[in-house]
């Protein structure tokens, strides 16, 4: 917590409550729903809710953007991002109803009115959005497949639309026969440890 407090100096006293009543809604809902491994709910704060936090060292989204979160899991990163953008619409999708059931208990609990959950394959979404955001979900060619038809043409953001997705290791290959893709290590934002090999990958569509 403390180290979020070092990086998004600005927030307002609602976002520091609601990013310190993560921890115990996420340790009361992984008792009923693994989400969570045991080993990494000990270290929620870096290993999920400041590594979701990464995308927006990269993007800082306006007022009114539509962001979709594939793969959500247990929130992430959808949940603290839109902690930090309150104004900016997030759409969490997972194939798997109970997550999603932690993730609707999580976002109401919090009073987080800009996030819609819903257990869905992406491939059947109808909507289009400014971004989309993931965490490592599955193979980059893979994934570009599922949303590549999901993204608006419009742009309004610092960056044009596109995926940004948290990833780690060696990407050389996955990403080969991507020409426009930046790759931002995350070492240069956080310091832990945890990040070393983690990046956030910008890929315009």
């Amino acid at each position: 917590m403390e180290e979020i407090l070092n990086q998004f100096p600005d927030l307002s006293e609602t976002q520091i409550q609601q990013f310190q009543q993560l921890e115990s809604l996420y340790f009361e809902w992984n008792e009923k729903i693994n989400v969570i491994s045991r080993k990494d709910i000990e270290e929620l704060y870096v290993k999920h809710v400041l590594h979701s936090l990464a995308i927006a060292k990269v993007m800082k989204f306006k007022s009114g953007s539509d962001v979709l979160d594939v793969g959500t899991g247990g929130g992430f990163p959808g949940i603290p991002l839109a902690i930090l953008f309150p104004e900016v619409n997030f759409h969490l999708v997972d194939s798997i109803q109970k997550k999603i059931l932690v993730v609707t208990e999580v976002a109401n609990a919090l009073g987080l009115e800009n996030v819609k959950a819903e257990a869905n394959r992406v491939e059947k979404l109808k909507m289009k959005y400014d971004f989309i955001v993931s965490r490592a979900v599955t193979q980059m060619p893979k994934f570009v497949g599922w949303v590549r038809n999901k993204i608006k043409q419009e742009h309004k953001n610092p960056l044009p639309n596109g995926i940004l997705y948290l990833k780690g290791g060696d990407l050389t290959e996955e990403l080969q026969d991507f020409r426009d893709i930046v790759i931002y290590p995350i070492p240069d934002f956080f310091s832990d440890p945890f990040f070393e090999t983690k990046k956030v990958v910008y890929l315009p569509l």
